[in-house]
């Protein structure tokens, strides 16, 4: 009986921290997978898509003025031409593409 408890307290603890690490993607993988393609490689857009789309890099004053939490907030429900990510991606992996892209403006 003992034994029963205790492996499914520990096979329960293993789930819980599965999911809780394993199961988001990282915000560089997000970022690759959600963001590149209109953002750019390393947070400049190219040309055409900043022109069309009205796209800033990453060092731009305007976007690095931005903190984190009104990044994460237009990620979340888009702004202009920015799509809405909610319901698209998991909050944690908005957070963790916003704290990678974030990266860029250093």
């Amino acid at each position: 009986m003992r034994k029963t408890i205790r492996f499914q307290v520990t096979l329960a603890a293993v789930v819980l921290l599965a999911s809780a690490v394993g199961f988001a993607q990282s915000g560089e993988a997000t970022y690759k997978a959600k963001c590149q393609s209109c953002h750019g490689t390393a947070g400049v857009p190219n040309p055409g898509i900043a022109k069309a789309m009205g796209v800033k890099p990453a060092t731009d004053p305007s976007v690095k003025s931005k903190s984190e939490a009104q990044m994460i907030a237009v990620t979340t429900n888009g702004d202009g031409k920015m799509p809405a990510f909610k319901g698209k991606i998991t909050d944690p992996e908005i957070k963790a593409s916003v704290d990678y892209f974030r990266t860029f403006a250093k």
